[in-house]
């Protein structure tokens, strides 16, 4: 991997995000529904406790619509636009291209969490909370986005279509999150092994993410993530390999 070509990928991808309405109508959407979810069907208020809890609770649902709305014009755009050749052509290998746009759309997730910083000092303004867990609920949902992201831009390569892109990546992140669902683990529960049902229930975001946002980094968590966004990177290479020629 040569970082200073993936570094010149980076800020060119991301600056074009800046360049559309794309990312203000993303960072106006995730920060007024994080909101309304947060004090209204979180009852931020109402439980008297300082923490961002009800925050971070709703991340998962806001990240299983906003994110494949991101993810799905990262390859499936630069296909049917034929600008994939001309990307191709510069001096970078399909995989550096993969983590350099993966990058730039991760980087524009974070800037986006990141302008959630009020509801940080609003909840230390009303209490006194632990902010180490508020840090380990951000580190944890800056994670997932990458998660949800990785898989999208696996379904972005996969079609032409981004709106095919979409609901697919859709269909896969909810697989993702309710694979730790009671409803889905009792349906396995019944017949398969147990050992099947935690495996199962290992692959759930909401079961990493749920760990990290009451302020414990495990590592194994941090495994998690890291591999399931390796794994969708590397898919993400292969089908563009296997697609250039379309």
């Amino acid at each position: 991997m040569r970082i200073n070509l993936i570094w010149v990928l980076f800020k060119r991808e991301l600056s074009g995000y800046f360049t559309t309405p794309i990312a203000y109508v993303f960072m106006v959407i995730f920060l007024f529904l994080s909101g309304i979810f947060t004090f209204y069907l979180g009852s931020f208020f109402a439980r008297g406790q300082a923490d961002l809890l009800p925050f971070f609770t709703v991340h998962p649902w806001l990240y299983l619509f906003l994110i494949p709305a991101l993810a799905m014009r990262l390859w499936a755009e630069e296909r049917k636009s034929d600008t994939i050749e001309l990307l191709l052509t510069m001096p970078i290998t399909i995989g550096e291209a993969v983590l350099g746009k993966f990058l730039a759309a991760w980087a524009f997730t974070a800037i986006a969490l990141a302008m959630t910083f009020p509801m940080w000092i609003s909840v230390n303004y009303l209490g006194n909370p632990d902010n180490y867990i508020i840090m380990a609920g951000y580190i944890g949902s800056l994670l997932m986005a990458g998660g949800f992201l990785a898989i999208g831009s696996c379904m972005s390569a996969l079609t032409k279509n981004q709106v095919i892109a979409f609901v697919i990546t859709v269909v896969m992140c909810l697989a993702f999150i309710l694979s730790g669902f009671p409803l889905v683990l009792d349906f396995f529960s019944g017949w398969a092994p147990q050992i099947i049902v935690k495996t199962i229930s290992s692959f759930s975001f909401l079961t990493h993410f749920s760990a990290i946002t009451k302020g414990v980094i495990d590592i194994r968590d941090l495994i998690y993530f890291f591999t399931l966004i390796s794994f969708w990177l590397f898919a993400t290479t292969v089908l563009i390999e296997m697609k250039k020629a379309d």
